[in-house]
């Protein structure tokens, strides 16, 4: 088959097949990759092909209320990530990737290294917060001088800095701020050593909140970045400041939380009087 053959294929798909967008470009993929790699093909351009549209969703977004009823039903260590994904607009990997160096209790902020798109960017630290994370970094700094003392204390290191700073994978500045319970073997370095915590137990224990707390939304953790989002704008910070503390490129992205702001016919009195 040529290129012709696979343009209708795919246009078939979002025709006739109504496919996402994804499932259409995943399609795409699967074919550039069989006709490259497996046939040693070269297919030519494929053009015309007619698109599968990315439907425009509403963020979902918790009112403060459900979002305080949300981390009411949470504890500890969990609570504190939880805590953090809404007061800092942070997303999950990033949370759970932060670095102790990052946390600046002096400033009041916290720098997200190496978020989407390979950008940093600096978010606040909620002053309420404070105590808390100086509490648990407490504990976490007494979990890394026992591994240190038992000969490991390691950690992982982006990039080439473990070549550059040969003795910095031991350094407290760079230990994650949520490491996991328990060490374990890095298939990179083959040493043993302590990861960060695992995002799905944070994503387990969200889902069980939100059940728990009786909220009937399709939410999850990324809500609480959406939530942060729509609550400052809810109290009047301009969209640029948003736009960085969430770090898109582009302040069309943070544009979709204006939908709180500018709402044609949700003020509009229906007409029904007797139900």
């Amino acid at each position: 088959m040529g290129a012709e053959h696979v343009r209708d294929f795919l246009t078939h798909l979002a025709v006739k097949g109504k496919v996402a967008a994804s499932t259409q470009n995943q399609a795409f993929s699967a074919i550039l990759f069989l006709y490259q790699q497996v046939l040693q093909h070269e297919i030519g351009r494929i053009e015309d092909v007619e698109r599968a549209k990315r439907p425009i969703k509403v963020p979902v977004v918790f009112t403060q209320d459900e979002a305080a009823k949300v981390l009411a039903q949470m504890s500890s260590t969990l609570r504190l990530m939880a805590n953090l994904l809404y007061g800092t607009g942070m997303r999950l990997m990033e949370c759970v990737r932060l670095r102790v160096k990052d946390v600046d209790f002096g400033y009041n902020q916290i720098t997200i290294r190496d978020g989407k798109g390979a950008k940093d960017r600096v978010t606040m630290l909620p002053p309420v917060l404070v105590d808390a994370l100086q509490r648990h970094l407490a504990r976490v700094k007494s979990l890394h001088g026992d591994d240190l003392a038992e000969g490991f204390g390691t950690v992982y290191l982006p990039f080439a800095l473990e070549r550059k700073y040969p003795n910095a994978n031991r350094e407290w500045g760079w230990q994650y701020v949520f490491p996991a319970a328990k060490r374990s073997v890095d298939p990179r370095s083959k040493r043993q050593q302590r990861h960060h915590a695992g995002e799905t137990v944070l994503q387990r224990a969200v889902k069980q909140a939100i059940r728990a707390a009786g909220i009937h939304k399709a939410a999850s953790c990324h809500t609480f970045r959406h939530s942060f989002a729509t609550h400052l704008l809810e109290s009047g910070y301009d969209i640029r400041t948003v736009q960085e503390l969430l770090g898109h490129k582009d302040v069309a992205t943070t544009m979709i939380y204006t939908h709180v702001l500018n709402r044609p016919g949700v003020a509009v009195r229906s007409p029904l009087k007797v139900a």
